[in-house]
């Protein structure tokens, strides 16, 4: 009888498991697989939104039916023709400059239901797209805006909604490469750190051969090939007229100690006794790591003079001179300044009124000059002109 009652017991509990499992398994989210959601259309589409007065500009969506609340990430897009084939990305891979996106990511992925988008970023979005002349910005422009939601690599996108807007002229270009400047006891007059001493008390860094720049931000490697004396002492600052923000031996060696280099009470990077010579200094704003280290293979050639001479006159070699950084206590100078308003056209850098010596190069608004070169293209307008003749280094800054 015992055996007959724990029998029974026992499938009974067998049938109540089954039962919860199965009831459980009812329960369960089953993850869905939209194509599909909802961008809600703004209140202010009907209007024309004045970008150059407005802050921001707001959206809202649903989430997809994925089934269950899910950590999707969004993102917005937008296109001046409800065009999506060509975006942004693949416009700045192209390195020609001739191919312009139809659409644009804008913003920052979220992983909520809403954002806000920057006027200016639309703004400048927009010019993007359409390239206008700085007089033939119309006086409105239709914009299509869509979501996108990503989860687990799957991305889909929402409906088109459309707004109207009040667009603005945006100067589209790349940050310029981020640059730091040494500044010492033997450069220009002595440890002239000021707005007005970039190219004199302040010796410029050099985008780095080859180097790539973050377009936005325009950290990279950048470097400075230059002659230190005996009794040299000098430091690097990012800002003229600023100390706060600066490289000094502590950065370069923290608390060891270097063959060539010691510190003083000021941090300053003191050149040892009888190390005289050339150093470059190379400095990845990107990471912050920062070396100095004797320079190779460099002939050390002075010259009398340095011109620009192109097709903006007539390829004078003695055209357009450029002035020589100044140096103090036993400096040698090799960087050479100008400031220039160009037409568009091609130019080089020569030596000493003559073409015997000269730098050209196809990178523009920097590159590095080697003998006899390409002539290197100038778009037109007013620019700071730099060249290291040890290194061919160049770069135009804009005004």
């Amino acid at each position: 009888m015992k055996n007959i009652i724990k029998s029974t017991l026992l499938l009974l509990c067998s049938v109540c498991l089954f039962t919860a499992c199965e009831d459980d398994l009812d329960h369960n989210p089953v993850l869905q697989s939209p194509t599909s959601f909802t961008l809600n259309t703004p209140g202010y589409a009907e209007m024309a939104t004045d970008l150059s007065t407005s802050t921001s500009l707001p959206f809202t969506w649903s989430q997809p039916d994925y089934g269950f609340p899910a950590a999707a990430q969004y993102e917005l897009q937008v296109s001046t023709k409800n065009d999506w084939t060509i975006s942004d990305e693949q416009a700045n891979a192209d390195e020609s400059g001739n191919t312009i996106p139809t659409y644009v990511t804008v913003g920052t992925p979220t992983g909520v239901c809403s954002t806000a988008i920057d006027a200016a970023e639309m703004a400048k979005a927009i010019q993007k797209m359409e390239q206008w002349p700085e007089d033939q910005v119309p006086s409105s422009q239709k914009l299509y805006v869509r979501a996108l939601s990503t989860l687990a690599g799957n991305t889909i996108y929402s409906n088109i909604v459309e707004i109207n807007t009040v667009p603005y002229y945006v100067e589209l270009k790349d940050a310029a490469p981020l640059l730091w400047y040494a500044v010492g006891n033997f450069i220009g007059g002595g440890w002239g750190n000021g707005t007005d001493q970039i190219g004199n008390g302040l010796m410029p860094m050099f985008p780095a051969k080859d180097a790539e720049f973050d377009k936005k931000t325009g950290t990279g490697i950048i470097d400075l090939t230059f002659y230190v004396p005996e009794g040299g002492q000098f430091k690097f600052v990012q800002i003229p007229g600023n100390w706060d923000i600066q490289k000094n031996y502590e950065s370069f060696f923290g608390d060891g100690e270097n063959e060539y280099f010691e510190s003083n009470g000021d941090g300053n990077l003191c050149l040892k006794e009888g190390k005289a010579g050339y150093y470059v200094a190379t400095f990845n704003t990107a990471t912050d790591e920062v070396t100095i280290e004797p320079a190779t293979d460099i002939a050390g050639t002075v010259y009398n003079s340095v011109a620009m001479p192109g097709s903006h006159n007539g390829w004078d070699a003695a055209a357009d001179a450029l002035s020589l950084c100044a140096v103090k206590d036993g400096g040698i100078s090799h960087i050479w300044k100008g400031d220039f308003s160009l037409s568009a056209c091609e130019l080089k850098f020569a030596a000493n009124g003559n073409w015997d010596v000269n730098w050209g190069g196809s990178g523009f608004p920097y590159g590095v000059g080697v003998q006899n070169g390409s002539n290197i293209p100038v778009t037109e307008g007013e620019y700071t002109v730099f060249l290291n003749d040890l290194t061919g280094q160049y770069m135009f800054i804009s005004k």
